[in-house]
């Protein structure tokens, strides 16, 4: 399958990210609040991600290309407003600026693309990234932008920061690499966050096994979770739908539930979570009805770790598309 049929699972291909209509997201310190849980408020794209809708190159977890500065390990959880469960198998992006305030692809940096990935979630409604500590420009805290992209009809797109505290620090203790300085600004009165931003601060603490900074937030974005594993977001339902695998995580094997409404042409790929494809089978034309799909993990070579699992059906000349996220224990 080529690269751009992979990106139409996603909800890219074709599609400029722009274009789909966003979620009216909550602003202020009063964000809806539902179950428990809290809209993050919306907030400007800013330099958006360039062209993430335009290849696979971005579906990546280390997105520093080699930039130096203070490691951290980016953790997100997304969350559904209506029950607060998580919501697995939806794609989330995150961009931000070097350590001297600059986006990457735009003015001299033109052509770079560093600092911008997207990650699909697990069943927990996780991401993971790894990335540098940004810095600043004027008139900005130190911040990250990101976009929940659930579907080709809902998306949302907001930003967060870090404590103001730890951002100085960080800065203090790598003058080399931070030459601008700890950020003279604090969220109160940056302009994006300076009407509140309880749900748009990220913890940052040091770990020392890990020798990196570890961050984490939780974003609660419109619609339902589920309780467990699973969430079907299919734009072909009228074609096929491709089921939760079982077992999930396992160590040796998983299955995986694929029913045709009507007669198709399948095709099933498998990609780490890193970005690479690592097998791809074509199981040629089958009837409608359920066909399980058994993928054995040694025969397959796959090692420990997560994964993207993708059925691609060929149905009246039009390929449709679904995956669903597993781990190898």
């Amino acid at each position: 399958m080529e690269r751009k049929s992979f990106l139409k699972s996603l909800g890219l291909g074709g599609v400029a990210v722009l274009a789909a209509p966003f979620v009216s997201l909550a602003k202020g310190k009063q964000a809806t609040q539902r179950g428990g849980c809290a809209l993050i408020p919306a907030e400007t794209p800013g330099p958006f991600p360039l062209d993430l809708n335009e290849n696979v190159f971005f579906f990546r977890q280390d997105i520093t290309e080699g930039l130096p500065g203070t490691p951290v390990i980016q953790r997100m959880r997304i969350i559904g407003l209506e029950n607060c469960h998580p919501m697995p198998n939806i794609r989330v992006n995150i961009w931000c600026c070097d350590l001297e305030g600059n986006y990457s692809g735009y003015g001299d940096l033109e052509g770079l693309t560093y600092m911008r990935g997207y990650q699909i979630t697990d069943d927990n409604g996780e991401v993971e990234f790894r990335i540098v500590f940004p810095g600043w420009y004027p008139g900005r805290v130190v911040h990250m932008h990101f976009q929940v992209y659930v579907s080709t009809n809902y998306s949302a797109i907001s930003q967060y920061t870090w404590p103001h505290e730890t951002a100085v620090e960080i800065a203090n203790n790598s003058p080399e690499l931070y030459a601008q300085g700890p950020d003279p600004m604090t969220p109160e009165v940056d302009f994006a966050f300076a009407d509140g931003y309880e749900h748009q601060l990220a913890s940052l603490e040091w770990d020392e096994n890990e020798q990196s900074y570890v961050s984490f937030i939780e974003v609660a974005v419109e619609g339902a979770g589920v309780d467990g594993v699973g969430y079907l977001e299919s734009q072909s339902n009228q074609v096929f739908s491709l089921g939760n695998n079982i077992p999930n995580p396992s160590i040796d094997y998983t299955i995986f539930p694929i029913t045709l409404h009507k007669d198709a042409e399948v095709e099933i790929e498998v990609w780490c979570i890193t970005g690479q494809k690592i097998y791809s089978e074509k199981l040629g034309g089958k009837q409608a009805g359920t066909h399980n799909y058994k993928l054995n993990f040694l025969e397959k070579g796959l090692t420990k770790g997560s994964y993207i699992f993708q059925t691609n059906v060929k149905h009246s000349g039009r390929t449709h598309n679904d995956l669903r996220r597993f781990l190898v224990l």
